[in-house]
């Protein structure tokens, strides 16, 4: 069987001219919401482990999500906004 690559695909996902500054714009948002994101979570997580009043069972919920959320602006923000100021998908097809 022959592998079938996207290329081989016509209209498997059509694009939009967009203008540069759309991209730029939209990196720089997201930019700014990863580092929000990043330090807000964090904040949230060290307040939690330092105070002992904090460890309550009802807010082991609230740390899971500051703690999802954390690992989401780690790992999406900058694959994100390194694509939006390539203009494109940049990590191959295995990316």
């Amino acid at each position: 069987p022959q592998k079938m690559t996207v290329q081989d695909v016509s209209g498997a996902f059509p694009t939009v001219d967009v203008p540069d500054h759309a991209h730029y714009t939209i990196g720089v948002v997201i930019l700014i919401v990863g580092i929000t994101g990043t330090l807000g979570n964090f904040l949230v997580i060290y307040a939690f482990c330092r105070s002992r009043s904090l460890q309550t069972p009802a807010n082991i919920f609230i740390i899971n999500l500051a703690i999802s959320d954390f690992l989401m602006s780690i790992t999406q923000s900058p694959v994100f906004f390194t694509n939006s100021l390539h203009k494109r998908w940049i990590f191959g097809e295995k990316g």
